[in-house]
């Protein structure tokens, strides 16, 4: 399988880095099977001359065979809705899992959860509203482990 990553740079050696905002999945390596949307989180992270990147990989699947991993339904669910609400606020909040694949919390979802989160709606009107849209994936990888199913194949140069 082929994943990418969208980055300011180049990224031949996949690193776990301790984010400076809350993400839906947590702290871990993010990478998608859509070139576009990895394209687009790549241009979201530069500005005026500078370029970004998109990351090409090959996922080893045998290999991430053996770790444990958790993959939501897309449209998601109750299990996504919770997973993501306790990544995103509850301080501390912590999983167990190498890998987690499931759809992006693009920016429509974004609106969408913030008013769950305001308790403007339920967890049944989101989990309804959610299943309007049509989601991109992710993959989330969350160990060292797990980063060992990544070989980097090349890196192709996007501008705004």
């Amino acid at each position: 399988m082929i994943l990418f990553h969208g980055s300011p740079q180049v990224v031949r050696e996949p690193r776990i880095l301790i984010p400076n905002r809350t993400l839906d999945y947590g702290t871990g390596f993010y990478t998608t099977t859509s070139e576009k949307q990895a394209y687009d989180w790549a241009l979201r992270r530069v500005s005026g001359e500078q370029c970004g990147y998109v990351n090409i990989f090959e996922f080893d699947e045998v290999v991430a065979a053996e770790l444990k991993r958790l993959d939501f339904a897309n449209p998601p669910g109750e299990e996504w809705v919770d997973f993501v609400y306790a990544n995103r606020n509850q301080r501390g909040f912590t999983h167990d899992n190498d890998l987690v694949y499931g759809p992006v919390a693009n920016d429509r979802v974004y609106a969408a959860f913030a008013l769950y989160e305001q308790g403007l709606l339920s967890k049944q009107e989101l989990i309804a509203e959610l299943k309007t849209y049509k989601l991109i994936d992710q993959m989330v990888f969350h160990t060292e482990e797990a980063l060992q199913c990544l070989t980097f194949m090349e890196a192709k140069e996007v501008k705004l």
